[in-house]
């Protein structure tokens, strides 16, 4: 068996003059949940369409599942997508059964599924409600289970956090969870950092169509320097040369104690802050903030969309 559930090589689709994806390759293994990740018109709802084979890649190759072809393995699959409608007279309940009965699940067994599906996932009381009687936000959380009612092997959800309320989408959170523990792959595409780094095995930033980063989240927040904030009135210049350290950057008087000021100072991969704290005791430099926490996803990838741009797109 092979174990990747997605490759795509070289893949790019353009509208016009207008290059929406360009040249991307990715290969996502089989299990994994995967983030695709960018600004609103980075690429990842075209990218997307293109997998399922709604749109076709001007040139490049998409084999899924081991398909040429997302509708020759259709009922293995499980699709959210971006634009989101559900038939409003129907039942919660008579909805997601419906889906999963498209999907090749027998009648009897795909209603009980659903009634299971929506108690799990807190909608149980409303699973007899019709859609018109629901919030956007319970609306949400039903389509989702209509895309997972059949228990798919690959799963891919569009942008599933939108438009929910922090309750909501810690429950949606614990979906995807319990996707990844029955060893379905999820990709969910989203420009909400928080959801990536708590979910995320891998993903994918792409920018103006482009692939910027392909990776783990640790691999993410490696691409830029690790820091400490330290606020003192004493002369930094013990520090300046002390092995380790990348640059120190001034950020001007501190708003909580005056005549201190606030420095930024960044580090190499492997130095340790420790160091940092020691040569301060040595030097006798007088600390009343010591800040050293690690980068947070979204750190990491506003630092790799303006290397891109610095660049040109052409990292």
């Amino acid at each position: 068996m092979n174990d990747h559930v997605l490759e795509l090589e070289r893949v790019t689709r353009r509208f016009g003059d207008f290059t929406a994806v360009h040249d991307v390759s990715l290969t996502i293994p089989r299990g994994s949940t995967y983030g695709f990740l960018g600004p609103n018109g980075a690429g990842k709802t075209t990218t997307i369409r293109m997998i399922f084979d709604i749109i076709k890649p001007t040139s490049g190759r998409i084999t899924i599942l081991g398909a040429r072809t997302a509708l020759d393995v259709r009922p293995r699959i499980g699709y959210l997508p971006e634009e989101k409608g559900l038939y409003k007279t129907m039942t919660a309940a008579a909805t997601v059964a419906y889906f999963a009965t498209l999907k090749g699940i027998r009648r009897k067994a795909a209603k009980k599924r659903a009634y299971e599906l929506l108690e799990r996932y807190g909608l149980g009381e409303f699973a007899d409600a019709k859609i018109q009687a629901l919030s956007k936000g319970m609306s949400q959380k039903v389509q989702v289970l209509c895309a997972i009612a059949h228990e798919p092997e690959f799963v891919i959800l569009d942008e599933p956090f939108s438009g929910l309320d922090p309750v909501n989408q810690q429950v949606l959170e614990r979906l995807v969870h319990d996707l990844a523990k029955r060893g379905s792959t999820v990709i969910f595409s989203t420009h909400i950092m928080q959801h990536a780094e708590r979910l995320c095995d891998q993903l994918l930033l792409i920018v103006k169509g482009r692939k910027v980063f392909d990776g783990t989240v640790a691999g993410a927040k490696a691409t830029i320097p690790r820091r400490v904030l330290i606020s003192t009135e004493s002369s930094i210049e013990p520090l300046v040369k002390l092995d380790g350290v990348v640059e120190i950057k001034p950020l001007g008087e501190s708003p909580t104690r005056a005549g201190t000021k606030d420095w930024e100072i960044r580090l190499r991969e492997r130095t340790s802050a420790q160091a940092i704290l020691e040569r301060c005791f040595e030097s006798g430099i007088v600390l009343h903030r010591f800040d050293h926490s690690e980068p947070s996803l979204h750190d990491a990838l506003v630092a790799l969309v303006a290397a891109d741009a610095q660049t040109g797109g052409q990292a």
